[in-house]
């Protein structure tokens, strides 16, 4: 959770030196690197004849899930990280979705009621960004276009993951991911402008390509002692600890976080937001 709360504080940082297009490039790159070398060492790669037929869910997923970093990163930079780590917390909420379309799953009441909570809060949120940010109206708008596509992106990768991991290990399907991702980025990264990074801009940079490894780790050794549903509960606090980071460090690095303008109504549907992802959780097992 920590480390998914920070990264879009090191994001934006990594945003200020370079183009969305080769940051996304790089932290594919580093992963796709670091998870084949660990696959091939234990003898785990997939079968080529196994990759060619899954190879229209293996597309789907890779081009959801690059679209999904892309779009994230654009509207990080038209808006804040609090506000990109609340309106993306949409993702889930459509994925949900999905999995009741696509795979008949069931809600029970209490879940419901959690689902209109969220859907509320993220409401309220989007409501009251608007008034706090008359100024630069137009640019928020755009960045929550662009967070809006991030989730439903997320949730389609999310959808075909879960096809995937029928036939393959998640590692296995990460690693695919990873590969395809960063052949697609190789094609508008401008890796030149890596030579003209600051010592922050590197700082950045490593964090933002380690961090996906480092809490994807954590998040399946978290699997192995909690239940999946406290583990969910726990990740739906994200939001406001970002919020929190975004206060302590604009107050201590002013020169390095910018202050975040939210409003108490905006607290009040980010909380909002946390109680409903956390509900929804909790609140009963999908059938």
């Amino acid at each position: 959770m920590l480390l998914w709360s920070v990264l879009p504080h090191g994001l934006n940082l990594a945003l200020a030196e370079l183009d969305p297009v080769t940051i996304t490039w790089f932290r594919f790159g580093v992963s796709a690197a670091l998870m084949t070398a660990w696959l091939a060492l234990r003898g785990a790669l997939p079968g080529l004849r196994d990759l060619a037929a899954a190879r229209v869910l293996l597309f789907v997923a890779t081009a959801a899930l690059a679209a999904n970093y892309l779009t994230y990163l654009v509207g990080l930079d038209l808006t804040t990280p609090a506000n990109a780590q609340v309106l993306i917390q949409m993702a889930p909420l459509l994925l949900a979705v999905g999995g009741i379309v696509v795979f008949r799953e069931r809600f029970t009441p209490g879940q419901w009621l959690a689902f209109g909570v969220l859907v509320g809060g993220i409401l309220l949120f989007f409501a009251s960004q608007l008034r706090e940010l008359a100024a630069g109206f137009d640019r928020y708008l755009r960045g929550v276009a662009a967070i809006a596509v991030a989730a439903v992106t997320w949730a389609i990768y999310g959808l075909a993951q879960k096809q995937l991991l029928r036939s393959f290990t998640s590692q296995q399907v990460m690693t695919c991911i990873y590969v395809g991702c960063f052949v697609c980025f190789s094609v508008g990264a401008r890796p030149g402008e890596l030579a003209d990074l600051t010592a922050v801009g590197w700082g950045s940079l490593a964090f933002a390509a380690f961090n996906t490894l480092g809490a994807y780790g954590c998040f399946a050794a978290s699997l192995a002692h909690w239940p999946a549903s406290r583990v969910s509960a726990v990740l739906a606090l994200t939001p406001l600890l970002t919020l929190a980071v975004g206060v302590a460090g604009s107050r201590w690095l002013p020169e390095l976080v910018a202050p975040e303008h939210v409003s108490t109504t905006s607290l009040v549907g980010a909380a909002l937001v946390v109680t409903g992802s956390m509900g929804v959780s909790l609140a009963g097992r999908r059938g």
